[in-house]
């Protein structure tokens, strides 16, 4: 019970204390105090673990015993630094006193000033896989086919292409806002809209659009699509409401293009591109469809009846013709009333009915 006896492996490292002070090392092997009052304390740690963690690891760096077995990373409230252990990446360090074995161990520390935000190296998605790189690094992806508007403390920093970035958490607030590139298609539906001669309409349009200008699109709007829905809706319903129903209907394609025309502008502003602004869909109301039905029913009828009498006036002024042909050359007609009996005697069968003597001798002299 007087004697104390401590075993040290070839691969550890005793941290010898008295009275709570460390003293020093033990080495690998066996180790004998006398100790009747419980004064002597040994910590046993193993140096194939490259992290040395105590709560007297201060005093043990101070005092320089452990020079040539350790690396000290000793990080100011502004750095960071990342630990590579046998190649391999292992974690990402904070503000604070660190000891690694490098025994057995190969240990490389690279260390960063933390108010260089943006953090870049060649490895780091490997670095962004980690668990433990999340508690020191935002970490944030820009997708194919859309940019990333980087804001640093708020203010506009830079548009970023698709990839990973990493920002060291801490010395400013890092955001980024991802935006889609890609076509997109708006529908501006449901929309009464009165012309100018008190017609309510139920119109649906549709624009396509594309972001052109990525900060515009994030700092000019909250919202760009939403401002682009009310910049169409304004200008259709400012557009309509000086046309006539007539006039609206019969030319369409110029109130479309009026439409695109008076929207581009604005959606210039708002860092998007318009490819197409159109009108989808126009909604007569229930008793102005009934009436415009009838106004093209009798459209129709009208110019039925007008080929109709345009084809027996062309009939009838062919008939005239051909009697006043007949009655001009008695030969013409003397074949035509052959060709006539041609057809009658053709059929193999005749039928001859006589009435009145005038009749019956035109018809003995006839055949």
């Amino acid at each position: 019970m007087l004697f104390k006896k401590f075993k040290i492996r070839n691969y550890e490292i005793g941290l010898l204390f008295r009275e709570g002070n460390f003293e020093g090392l033990l080495q690998p092997g066996t180790h004998r105090y006398f100790d009747p009052w419980g004064k002597i304390r040994v910590s046993i740690t193993s140096q194939r673990d490259p992290w040395l963690e105590h709560e007297q690891l201060d005093v043990i760096v101070k005092s320089g015993v452990l020079t040539d077995r350790i690396v000290i990373v000793d990080l100011k409230q502004h750095q960071r630094a990342m630990v590579w252990i046998d190649g391999r990446f292992n974690r990402v360090l904070g503000p604070g006193l660190y000891a690694l074995w490098t025994t057995f161990r190969d240990v490389q520390v690279e260390t960063y000033d933390a108010r260089e935000v943006r953090f870049t190296h060649k490895d780091l998605k490997t670095i962004t896989r980690e668990p433990t790189a999340r508690v020191q690094l935002d970490i944030c992806d820009v997708d194919r086919e859309s940019a990333g508007v980087l804001f640093l403390d708020g203010r506009f920093v830079e548009s970023l292409k698709p990839g990973t970035y990493a920002f060291w958490r801490g010395p400013a607030d890092a955001r980024i806002v991802q935006v889609d590139l890609r076509e997109t298609m708006i529908d501006i539906s449901g929309q009464d809209i009165m012309t100018s001669d008190k017609v309510t309409l139920r119109m649906n349009a549709v624009a396509t659009y594309r972001i052109a200008d990525a900060k515009q699109a994030v700092t000019v709007a909250g919202d760009p699509q939403q401002a682009l829905y009310r910049e169409v809706q304004f200008a259709l319903r400012s557009i309509v409401g000086t046309r006539e129903l007539d006039h609206f209907l019969t030319d369409k394609d110029s109130v479309a293009e009026e439409l695109e025309k008076a929207v581009h502008p604005r959606a210039n502003a708002l860092g998007l591109s318009l490819i197409r602004v159109g009108i989808r869909d126009v909604i007569l109301p229930g008793d102005m469809k009934d009436l415009m039905n009838k106004v093209t029913e009798a459209k129709k009828a009208a110019e039925a009846n007008l080929i109709s009498r345009r084809e027996e006036t062309a009939a009838m002024r062919s008939q005239a013709n051909t009697a006043k042909m007949l009655a001009d050359n008695p030969t013409l007609m003397r074949l035509r009333e052959l060709e006539v009996l041609e057809s009658i005697a053709s059929s193999g069968k005749l039928n001859v009915v006589l009435g009145e003597k005038g009749l019956t001798n035109r018809v003995v002299n006839l055949l």
